[in-house]
């Protein structure tokens, strides 16, 4: 099977590439640089030029390959609204080029909002519609491409997808750490993220490619539930510093973007995903990556 990638060299989509190639996959992956179209070509894969922008490149890409594994993002936290327009195209593009096939197509989404005040679990529709809402509201969009004959599955990664050479979440909170010289949790810190190592991760992508109906929402979460508190003592103990609490009104300041968001209680469940594909998580606990080292070296 040839599976065509966005976002194949990134901290996710080399991963996945990596997992196909292993098990027997072709894999074409989106590049817009010549290191990454280098790095793919080294791996054995074959190489599309273009981005999240070219849509002419992501019809293409879909349309000649036997499925789609969408995990691209601009992450443009300063400018949201460009990140959701050009998602929201990307989805539109590759599910029209699908339209009618009944291939699969894989996407990328995420747990953060989506309920309050319990685990959210993968019975749990996104609540998220339009533009104007995360992600351009990609997941519910994406889906509504099942009833034209696309094999639509949505994978909902942990907001930490985390291991050596990690440059995402975690990284911000330990740079804002040095920077304030104290690692810092907000309020009490007993809110909850999830999180998932990244060889576990791409393993749903891969059991999803091979598994999961249409229609199918899947969790890539390897723990549950970690107390933020626990996070910011793990990075205490790596930069050796002091670990205090910040107050909610000051997280922006002191966290910078990611303030809001590490204040966020997102506990979300892998129970149905372990069941559905056959799938126990294997790879390091953050904590433990954090213990190991890498993320401060």
């Amino acid at each position: 099977m040839r599976v065509f990638i966005t976002g194949a060299s990134g901290w996710i989509g080399s991963a996945v590439t990596d997992e196909l190639l292993a098990n027997g996959y072709q894999v074409l992956g989106l590049a817009r640089s010549d290191s990454s179209a280098e790095a793919l070509e080294a791996k054995g894969a074959e190489v599309l030029r273009g981005d999240l922008d070219d849509l002419e490149a992501l019809r293409s890409g879909a349309s000649s390959t036997d499925a789609t594994i969408h995990l691209a993002n601009k992450h443009d936290w300063a400018n949201p609204a460009v990140s959701n327009k050009a998602e929201r195209e990307a989805v539109e593009t590759i599910g029209e080029a699908l339209a009618g096939s009944n291939r699969k197509f894989l996407l990328a989404s995420g747990v953060a909002g989506a309920v309050a005040g319990r685990a959210l679990t993968e019975n749990d529709a996104s609540p998220f519609h339009g533009l104007e809402s995360p992600r351009g509201g990609s997941e519910n969009r994406a889906l509504e491409y099942v009833e034209q004959g696309v094999g639509t599955v949505s994978v909902r990664f942990a907001p930490t997808v985390h291991g050596a050479g990690d440059q995402g979440f975690v990284k911000f909170i330990v740079d804002a750490a040095r920077a304030n010289g104290f690692s810092g949790y907000v309020g009490d810190g007993a809110n909850n993220w999830p999180a998932v190592h990244r060889s576990d991760a791409a393993r749903v992508v891969r059991l999803g490619l091979e598994k999961a109906a249409p229609g199918t929402l899947l969790h890539a979460i390897g723990e549950q539930a970690i107390p933020t508190r626990t996070i910011a003592e793990a990075i205490g103990r790596g930069l050796n510093l002091p670990v205090r609490s910040i107050d909610p009104g000051e997280a922006t300041a002191k966290l910078g973007m990611i303030g809001g968001f590490f204040a966020m209680d997102i506990p979300a469940s892998s129970a149905l995903t372990q069941q559905l594909l056959g799938w126990t998580p294997t790879g390091p606990t953050l904590v433990d990556d954090l213990d190991a080292g890498s993320y401060f070296a």
